[in-house]
């Protein structure tokens, strides 16, 4: 009889700090090909085969080992990190894995590197205690995901025959008000634009604003057309592709009760949108799309009193099944042009998705909530998505397989923000709960 697999805290903590120490930001491909070379050796020496694929950004990093079943789960990760930000804002450097109280700090320990790692020491678990894996596994990690995932689609579709699998499970989410991870058996997808307004040739005094027209003004008021002080989403069509949910799905939302407490206290917050709460709440997140906007700038930057050359605003939807990045491009456009905004130009961003789903009543959405309850003391709620947009359309459309989604850090783990950090214990029961995932899905 084989000795049970659990997870070495002690080895998974020596693991993060190898990858914590390598600063891995989107869009910095230098850096990130260091960190993926690191997370080959990883996979490696966790008994792996790898292949490492360049793109025109970070390498995706492809590991798989068989198994005694047939049955291959695929494991969606990535290694890309948010900027650290202003280093004086962090308690301790952001590229050290800091531990205090029972929790680790760093830039990545809760999103990406963290959940990555404790996957990889779940499978090494495994192996150790029982020779080989019970059922196969391919890992597949990418580096741009934080940036719309532009390389994964093209390098699944030429590897289709290397991570060829029968599920996948991927990292993301919430947890429930008795801090168990929720399920998720769908992912929004991801549409990215950049809007823009052109003024005069040169920056000039702030006072021909009265003969001039400012493109930050212009700008301003083009976005005050795509969205109202009511949070509706007024483009022309936008929700008119959108689907009710099935009865089951109607019902995982009526029984989930998400953290609002700890959400209100963590993010220091009044209150959510309209003082929603409860199913209201639960419903808005797992449903409705979003248009959001990320960033805007103006050219030149300057503390005087001026009008720029230029405005332009990063803007980013994310949209639930049946609603289509260019057909939503193309209402936009045709939106702002009958208000008279024909000169506001918007460039679609590299990357991007649709949505993707699972039915909650799907078997294998069913076992992951199961092997939940052993791991988690409750069974984990299942909803049909989540406040997340997840790049699984490659994986869930190339092989007709299932989809499932299972948080790991918790409301105030501050994965965009100075501070980072996840409980030991979260990423240690994350491991293993893939180990009872692999034992459940080899019996399949």
């Amino acid at each position: 009889m084989t000795e049970p697999a659990f997870i070495l805290t002690d080895r998974l903590i020596d693991d993060l700090d190898a990858v914590i120490a390598l600063p891995g930001s989107t869009g910095h491909t230098e850096a990130l090909a260091g960190v993926a070379t690191r997370i080959a050796m990883m996979m490696r020496s966790r008994g792996l085969t790898v292949e490492s694929i360049n793109t025109t950004g970070a390498p995706i990093v492809i590991g798989r080992r068989a198994g005694r079943s047939p049955f291959t789960l695929l494991l969606y990760h990535h290694y890309d990190s948010a900027p650290a930000g202003p280093w004086r804002a962090w308690h301790s450097e952001p590229f050290r894995t800091a531990e205090r109280e029972s929790t680790l700090y760093g830039r990545g320990v809760a999103a990406g590197k963290g959940p990555l790692v404790a996957h990889l020491n779940a499978i090494a678990a495994l192996i150790e205690a029982e020779g080989e894996l019970p059922c196969s596994i391919v890992v597949v990690a990418e580096g741009e995901a934080l940036g719309g995932s532009p390389s994964l689609g093209r390098v699944l579709i030429d590897q289709r025959d290397l991570v060829r699998a029968d599920a996948c499970l991927a990292t993301a989410g919430d947890r429930d008000a008795a801090g168990v991870p929720i399920c998720y058996s769908g992912v929004k997808g991801l549409l990215q634009l950049q809007l823009r307004s052109q003024g005069a040739a040169m920056a000039l005094p702030g006072g021909r604003a009265t003969v001039i027209a400012n493109p930050l003004w212009r700008l301003i008021w083009a976005l005050g057309q795509i969205k109202n002080d009511q949070e509706e989403i007024l483009i022309e069509g936008f929700y008119d592709t959108i689907e009710g949910l099935d009865r089951d799905a109607i019902k995982a939302l009526r029984a989930a009760r998400l953290d609002e407490q700890h959400r209100l206290e963590d993010w220091q917050i009044p209150q959510f949108l309209f003082g929603m709460t409860g199913n209201t709440l639960t419903q808005a997140e797992a449903t409705l799309p979003t248009c959001n906007i990320a960033a805007i700038s103006a050219e030149p930057i300057s503390e005087l009193a001026i009008l720029p050359t230029s405005a332009a605003a990063r803007v980013d939807f994310q949209l639930v099944p049946r609603q289509q990045s260019q057909v939503i491009l193309d209402l936009l456009r045709s939106h702002l042009n009958t208000r008279g905004y024909e000169d506001i130009g918007i460039e679609r961003m590299a990357g991007g998705y649709p949505a993707a789903g699972t039915l909650t009543a799907d078997i294998f959405v069913q076992r992951v909530a199961e092997v939940g309850r052993t791991i988690f003391g409750a069974t984990p709620a299942i909803l049909p998505r989540g406040p997340f947009a997840l790049p699984l359309f490659f994986i869930g459309d190339m092989f007709h397989i299932p989809l499932a989604t299972v948080g790991c850090s918790r409301t105030g783990s501050a994965s965009f923000d100075a501070n980072e950090h996840i409980a030991i214990a979260d990423l240690v029961q994350h491991g293993q709960f893939l180990i009872e995932l692999i034992y459940s899905c080899a019996q399949q």
